[in-house]
């Protein structure tokens, strides 16, 4: 299994995952040891042990990816803005329906 294409392929699914623990919402600012330490409970939960220095480097290079695609902006050394939306993806989909499905015409 790659790590970073797993990482990337579901980077939405990881900051709702870092977000449960950590103040993560989009424009927040995220540390290198928020996500690098996100990296390594996202990956125990899948049943891998990634070691420190694994999961920093991997942190490095998801980090990397994500200011090439705009995910996330450079503030200073070890802290990202981060501009990916996902809260609002998640409220959108737990919204309840307002009419029950007999009401509806």
């Amino acid at each position: 299994m790659n790590y970073l294409d797993e990482l990337l392929n579901n980077k939405v699914v990881f900051f709702r995952f870092l977000a449960e623990t950590e103040p993560v919402f989009t424009g927040a600012n995220v540390f290198l040891r928020d996500i690098q330490f996100g990296i390594k409970y996202f990956f125990e939960k899948k049943d891998i042990k990634l070691k420190y220095p694994e999961a920093e480097k991997l942190a490095t290079d998801f980090i990397n990816a994500l200011v090439e695609t705009g995910d996330l902006t450079v503030v200073m050394e070890n802290t990202w803005k981060l501009n990916l939306d996902f809260k609002e993806e998640q409220q959108k989909q737990e919204e309840p329906e307002t009419q029950s499905p007999a009401t509806k015409n």
